[in-house]
Formats: C-alpha cells, sequence, structure tokens
C-alpha cells in the first residue's frame, strides 16, 4: 500500500561501492577516518555541511555539558536492565534513551523551538523583551509549561548555562538566541508570579542555534550525549553492580494504598 507521494527512497547521507564508502559526499576511507573529530563528523552528519569553528567548539561543549548528570531516572533504567540481563547492553543502553522525552533531555527541542517563536514574533526588533513576553504570556495562559526554565536543584542560574554562553560568545557564534534566552528570563518573574532560571536545556538550543545546527535536530544532541553517559554506567555497572540495589531502594520505601482482601495482613518481613 502507498503511502505519501514519494515511491521511490532517496537519501544524500551514504552510498558506496566495492572500493568507496561515501559519506555525505566524502570518501569515508580516506577523507574523514582519522582527519575528522567524531564532533565535527556529527554535525556534517545531521546538515551535510562541515562545521566552522564556532560550530565545533559549541556543539563539543554541548555534548560535553549533558552527558553525565549522576543516577537520574533514565540512568537507573539502564543500569536495572543490564542488572537484569548482562549480555544485553544494547538493551540497556536503549532503555535508558527511551527515558529522553520532554521531562529529561527532550526538552532541549522544546526549548529551541520556543526561542524560535520569540525571534519571529519580534519580527526584526533587537529587542526581544516585548515579543517574550506575549509568547510567554501565551503559555501562562494555556497552562504550558515554559521549557527550559526552572531546575528543581539549581535554583539559581543552572552553572552550565553560563559555561555554554560563554564559549559561545569566545568562539563567535551569533548571540541572537541567547539573548532571546536572556529575554524570556527577564520576563518570567513579572507574568509567571516568580523566578525561572535559565537551564541547560534552554542553554544548548540558545548556543547551537547560533551556530546553524538544525532546530529539528536538537533532540538528537543530548541523546548523543547522554548515550556516551550510559555506557560509562553500564561500564561501571559490570564492575560494580548497583541495579539491584537501586529496585531494592524502591521497593524498601514502597508503600501500597489499595484495597485488600478481607482478612489479608501485610507481611513484616
Amino acid at each position: 500500500m502507498k503511502i505519501g507521494k514519494e515511491t521511490i527512497p532517496h537519501s544524500a547521507i551514504c552510498t558506496s561501492n566495492s572500493e568507496t564508502i561515501v559519506v555525505r559526499g566524502k570518501d569515508l576511507a580516506q577523507e574523514l577516518i582519522g582527519k575528522i573529530s567524531f564532533t565535527d563528523y556529527f554535525f556534517l552528519l545531521v546538515t551535510g555541511q562541515e562545521p566552522t569553528p564556532a560550530a565545533t567548539t559549541v556543539l563539543n561543549a554541548t555534548l560535553v555539558a549533558i552527558a553525565e548528570h549522576g543516577l537520574v531516572p533514565s540512568v537507573q533504567a539502564s543500569r536495572m536492565t543490564l542488572a537484569a540481563a548482562p549480555d544485553a547492553l544494547q538493551g540497556a543502553v536503549a532503555a535508558g534513551i527511551l527515558g529522553c522525552g520532554s521531562v529529561i533531555l527532550g526538552a532541549s527541542e522544546t526549548a529551541g523551538r520556543l526561542l524560535e517563536e520569540v525571534r519571529v514574533r519580534a519580527d526584526g526588533d533587537n529587542n526581544y523583551s516585548e515579543a517574550a513576553k506575549q509568547v510567554i504570556g501565551e503559555y501562562r495562559n494555556a497552562r504550558r509549561a515554559i521549557p527550559g526554565y526552572g531546575h528543581p536543584l539549581h535554583k539559581e542560574r543552572d552553572p552550565r548555562v553560563s559555561a555554554l554562553f560563554g564559549v559561545a560568545e569566545a568562539a563567535g557564534a551569533d548571540m541572537t538566541y541567547i539573548q532571546i534566552a536572556d529575554a524570556i528570563e527577564n520576563v518570567i518573574p513579572e507574568i509567571i508570579g516568580k523566578n525561572l532560571m535559565l537551564n541547560v536545556s534552554a542553554a544548548i538550543p540558545a548556543a547551537l542555534l547560533g551556530v546553524g545546527f538544525p532546530i529539528t535536530a536538537l533532540r538528537g544532541v543530548p541523546i548523543l550525549a547522554r548515550t556516551a553517559g550510559l555506557i560509562g554506567h553500564l561500564t561501571e555497572e559490570l564492575q560494580k553492580p548497583i541495579g539491584f540495589a537501586l529496585s531494592y531502594q524502591a521497593t524498601r520505601d514502597y508503600v501500597y494504598d489499595g484495597d485488600t482482601p478481607e482478612g489479608f495482613s501485610a507481611s513484616n518481613t
């Protein structure tokens, strides 16, 4: 059954013959292997273009910033999966990556779309305050969360924000989206009624959009970065297992608050 307009699959990413593998128009063996960093290769794969020095610096910084964040839910899921199936590293990595959604990791994409919404609303005005007020007001009226703002631990600005913004500025990136991110942070108290400071999920798109990284690929950056972190955790899990300990911690504090059959009494063991 035909679905959509296309009948022949097309891709500009990779092709090969018996002698040569071509990736984004380049000879993989002769032009890429040993001659390009993985960060630059990732940019090339996603965009089809070689990164500028600013793009390399900013993308590399964002990957470092988000790769590791302790025993967050995705890491716990990954480690518990490996504990149950120690022969399935790929399944354990997948378990962690499947937890990347609108709350964890995926917020970078939605924050990027928020920044772009304010930029478009500003309509060429370099003072983004009024546009930010309009957009955040609409989010408030619709009871939508403000992606990339607020953090359960970092009540002041997430320390990674200043680090990434500093890298972007020093690298000569376009600071438009960083200015927009700042403008949003400044108008939030007036509209929301409390401070919600920038977190890394807004800093990542603010920096990356300024070096030409596509908005549609923003979610892939934390996914790629966290994959590296997960592999680190899983390597440690194989050496010092805590997957079952994480499960025990959950069951130890578990409280059943549903109905029970007549005569049932909870076990004391």
